[in-house]
This record gives C-alpha cells, structure tokens and sequence, in this order.
C-alpha cells in the first residue's frame, strides 16, 4: 500500500483520526514544549486549503439554472447561521469571547468539498451543490472579516486588515495557484487523466493538512486544558445546538421550498461549513488566543463528520426515495 492509499483510508475514517489527533496532540503539548509548533502553522495551512482549491470547479456558478436553491443557500449561510451562531455564543460563551469566536468562523465560512460529496452520497443534485460550494467560499472569503468585526469587534481585537491578508493568504492564493494546478493537469493529462489519475490525490494531502493543524491547536492548548479540563464541556453544548439547528432549518426550508435534490444540496450546502478555512483562519489570524477558537472549529469537524454521516441514513425518510434513473438523474438535474 503506497502513500496515497493510506491516505485515503485515513480521509475516510476522519471521524476517528481527528479525535485520535487531538487526543496525540494534548498528550504533546501536557509532556513536551509546543510553542515551536506555531512555525508549522502556515505550512499547515497550505497543505490543507490548497489541494482542496485544484478540484474545485470555479466555472460551475456559471452553469445551470437552479437560481432559487442558491438564493436560499446565501439567505441561510449568511443572514441567519451567523446570527445564530452569534446568539449562541452570547448565551453558552459570554465569559470566552475567543471561544464564541471560534463558533462564529465556523458558521461564516460555508460549504467545502464535503457539501459536494455528502450530497451525492445522499443522491441529491450535485451540480447545485458544486455551485454552491464555489459561492459560498467566494461570498465567506469577502464577508468574513466584517462580519467578525461587527460581531465581536467589541470583545475580541479584530483588526481589519490583518484579516484580509489572512484570508488573501489562506484562500485566495490557493485558489489561484489551485486553479493553475487544475489547468496544467487538464491540459497534460486530458480531462479523463486528470480525472482518474491526479483528482483523487489531492483531497488526502488537504486531510493530513486538517489532522496536521487540529494536531497544533491541541498541542498549543493543552495546557489551558489541563488547567481548566471544563473547557471542551463548554464549548459542546453550543457547537451541538448549532448544528442542530442548522439542520432542522435547512431541512424545514428545503421540504417547504426545493424538490428533493436540490432541497438535499441546500440542507449539505447550508449545514457543512469550510472548517479547514476556519481553523486555518483562527490560528493564523488572532495569536495565541486563536488556539481557543481552534479547539472549538476543531470540536466541529468531529460533530460535523458524523452528524453527515447519519443525515445521509435519513435523507429518504426527510426527502421520499430517490427516483430510478439512468445513472444520472438527481445528479445531473
């Protein structure tokens, strides 16, 4: 078995390497220093965001006609989860603004590739959700910094520009840099090359990338922790109520408004947030204290992961049976 391939098994079993890698990275940070850790970070971060960014398909919002599902994802995403997550934070977090911080990123920064494969998994309308996914980034990259500053500028120092260098730095230069990837692959390779051989490597560089920085904060924490072993009870409860609600939204929405396709992309392109991005913001953006953000975007992609996993189980039940098709059907529609 080569690299790729163990890789790939651990992309696969994520609900279990990154609480294994949390769990190595407190160990860590409770028996050895840790602050030389902080130069690992952008790295790190790299390694995480930019493969994500080479299969990324930017022409898809171009393609399609599916104005409603998208207008009501951008609705969702960013005039009501921010809110809420900024309502939970006030109510479970008054007394750790970082950590509220770490929530907000979390509900600011939508959709990954996950958002695309959780809804084909799910027999949704893929399409919709590539569509979304590439919106999502694109509108969260611009958003966030102001709504962090608006949100939580009275509690936790925000500045502005800083924030956007970040965000220049942790998205937009791998995504042009991906793109550009993209292209040369295409152009060497054929489409069908690039297809088989070289896109199916890149989503286990950006997991090791993810297991690399939740490996860092964990570390960088761990002292806090052992000093106050409450904190991951505190933050828990809010990330789980989050989430909560932000399926019983999006699926109340999707069932009212949306047929089942794309009312299922809308449901994975509204609930599955971009916490690579967040967790790469968080520790670049805000000092040390962004490790207390960190461990919250961390709890998250646990919570996250298998909540998708059961939504999936559920879908028939939300949605009715997918229909029988050709091979393309919900998918291609």
């Amino acid at each position: 078995m080569n690299a790729f391939q163990i890789l790939s098994k651990l992309t696969g079993k994520l609900t279990i390497a990154i609480p294994a890698m949390m769990a190595m990275g407190f160990v860590f940070g409770a028996v050895a220093p840790s602050d030389w850790l902080q130069a690992l970070i952008l790295p790190l971060t790299f390694l995480m965001v930019y493969p994500m960014m080479v299969n990324l398909k930017v022409r898809s919002v171009l393609e399609g006609v599916d104005g409603r599902a998208q207008g009501l994802a951008l609705l969702v995403n960013f005039g009501v989860i921010p809110f809420i997550a900024f309502a939970i934070g006030l109510l479970f977090l008054a007394d750790h603004p970082y950590f509220a911080l770490g929530l907000l990123l979390a509900a600011l920064l939508p959709t990954s590739g996950m958002t695309i494969a959780w809804t084909g998994f799910a027999k949704g309308n893929v399409p919709a959700a590539i569509k979304m996914t590439v919106i999502g980034l694109l509108v969260g990259s611009v958003a966030t910094p102001f709504y962090v500053q608006w949100l939580m500028g009275a509690e936790v120092p925000v500045d502005l520009l800083t924030v956007f260098r970040q965000i220049a730095i942790i998205v937009l230069l791998p995504l042009v840099a991906g793109q550009i990837t993209q292209h040369y692959l295409r152009r060497r390779y054929g489409q069908e090359g690039y297809q088989k051989r070289w896109a199916p490597r890149f989503p286990p560089l950006s997991s090791l990338g993810v297991l690399g920085i939740v490996f860092v904060a964990m570390a960088l924490k761990a002292g806090d922790l052992i000093a106050s072993p409450g904190d991951l009870l505190i933050i828990a409860v809010p990330v789980v109520l989050l989430y909560l609600i932000n399926y019983t939204l999006s699926t109340g929405i999707a069932r009212a408004v949306l047929g089942r396709g794309e009312g299922i992309a809308l449901v994975y392109g509204t609930v599955m947030r971009n916490l690579s991005i967040a967790l790469a913001l968080a520790m670049n953006a805000f000092g040390e204290a962004g490790a207390d953000a960190a461990l919250v975007v961390a709890l998250a992609f646990i919570i996250q992961v298998q909540s998708a996993a059961w939504y999936v189980k559920l879908t028939d039940r939300v949605f009715g049976s997918a229909p029988e098709t050709d091979g393309v059907g919900e998918q291609a529609r």
